[in-house]
């Protein structure tokens, strides 16, 4: 049995190691990669439509302000500002749109700031020959010592203008929805739209609560949809009856760390291994590597489609494929970098706000072999949210969560609603007891 068990530790260990070899090999080449193919974007952007286009890499600012937003700073943090027909409005965006350290990136930061410095100290030693010859060669020793030490889906709710909305048919007395995030699936794909949180928010309002004028409403949310929840359930405290998270992506942030860039490494750990990680590492990553991505699968979707029916004999379920080819690089990207890594700093405000203020069950799932948002990160939320349960699924990840158990996961959500109301009735009965006493 030891010698069984040092073996397994032995094994885990190489594999690591290698996994850690690996990743560091491909994602150097994809760093580079990714570097030459902005000059490939910016030439045939220009020869195409006459025009450089920004990116990130190149430029924040120009990027950002391209879409008609103005980019302010204010205490480390970035914000765009929205005029409106009414007011100015102030949006967080996510610091790593555009910081994101790659091997290609910081060679190219340190041979610029290497140029300067020979700069600088040429300019000295010039000086230094006019007023005391003698020194010349004590000045080149130093320089020479300074240049060496410096080398370093469910889907969720959203107007009727921007998103796909379908209502679901079911036996009971709810009125489903399931509606394609802004810029993904069937809905349209707004290219002036950076995709921040008050921009999502904003389409959840006007597609489902206000024209159908909801009052009130119990909230499931898969992922990413999670983060979009909380905000809406913070927001409308008063009208949520029940809150389902499945696979919460809450990673509480150390002390003195940087929140965005933490929850980044976290979400994308640029590892081959294992793949569901290596995919986020890809579009989190590397914008123009993304980009082609975007313009080889999703603007051709229909023709993958067809060729993954084709193949299977139509056995596939085709909304999977639908669910991540059916969008572009422009709302992937933002998002991605928006919801996910720009609201960091905000979770744990939301997650406080639903503990005190919201009388709504909580109600968590995840999968057991979840690999790329790990089952900690729901005990992280109980630990927020005391009220909460926790229901792990066996056997199960970050799809097949619902994928597969699609009939199972219908009677959880029915038996959670259906408890929901029970609890709001024996509430209202308690509130009349103390109003009439």
């Amino acid at each position: 049995m030891a010698v069984m068990c040092k073996t397994k530790l032995i094994l885990s260990l190489t594999g690591k190691v290698m996994n850690k070899a690996v990743s560091f090999v491909l994602f150097s080449f994809l760093d580079l990669l990714d570097f030459l193919l902005c000059f490939v974007y910016k030439v045939a952007d220009f020869f195409i439509e006459a025009d450089w286009k920004p990116c990130y890499c190149s430029s924040a600012k120009e990027a950002i302000t391209s879409s008609g937003k103005i980019l302010v700073s204010e205490q480390g943090k970035s914000k765009i500002v929205c005029l409106s027909s009414s007011k100015l409005q102030l949006e967080e965006i996510s610091d790593t749109l555009y910081t994101r350290p790659s091997i290609v990136s910081e060679v190219s930061k340190l041979t610029v700031n290497e140029l300067k410095r020979l700069k600088v100290e040429g300019a000295v030693i010039q000086s230094c020959e006019k007023i005391k010859k003698g020194t010349a060669q004590q000045i080149r020793h130093v320089k020479m010592c300074c240049l060496f030490m410096d080398s370093f889906h469910l889907q969720h709710f959203g107007p009727k203008h921007y998103f796909q909305i379908s209502r679901v048919p079911t036996k009971s007395a709810y009125r489903l929805f399931a509606i394609d995030l802004l810029g993904f699936g069937r809905s349209p794909k707004p290219t002036d739209s950076l995709y921040t949180l008050r921009e999502h928010l904003d389409m959840i309002e006007k597609s489902v609560i206000e024209p159908n004028k909801v009052k009130s409403f119990h909230i499931v949310a898969h992922s990413l949809g999670c983060i979009l929840a909380l905000a809406l359930a913070v927001k409308h405290h008063g009208s949520v009856k029940s809150l389902t998270l499945l696979a919460p992506p809450y990673y509480p942030v150390p002390k003195g760390a940087q929140a965005t860039q933490y929850v980044m490494r976290r979400i994308a750990p640029r590892r081959v291994w294992p793949l569901i990680a290596f995919g986020a590492s890809m579009a989190c990553w590397y914008e123009h590597i993304s980009r082609t991505i975007c313009l080889l699968i999703c603007k051709n979707h229909r023709l993958w489609e067809f060729l993954a029916k084709l193949v299977t004999r139509n056995r596939i379920r085709t909304f999977l494929l639908e669910g991540f080819f059916c969008h572009t690089h422009n709302a992937a990207w933002h998002t991605l970098h928006n919801i996910i890594c720009g609201t960091a700093s905000k979770l744990d405000g939301y997650l406080d706000a639903v503990s005190n203020r919201l009388k709504c069950d909580v109600n968590i799932f995840h999968g057991e072999d979840d690999e790329l948002i790990p089952v900690e990160c729901s005990y992280n939320v109980q630990e927020k949210i005391p009220r909460a349960r926790v229901k792990v699924i066996e056997n199960k990840d970050h799809i097949t969560i619902v994928v597969g158990r699609q009939k199972i996961f219908a009677r959880e959500l029915e038996e959670i609603w259906r408890n929901s109301s029970m609890n709001d009735n024996s509430y209202s009965r308690q509130e009349q007891n103390i109003n009439e006493h």
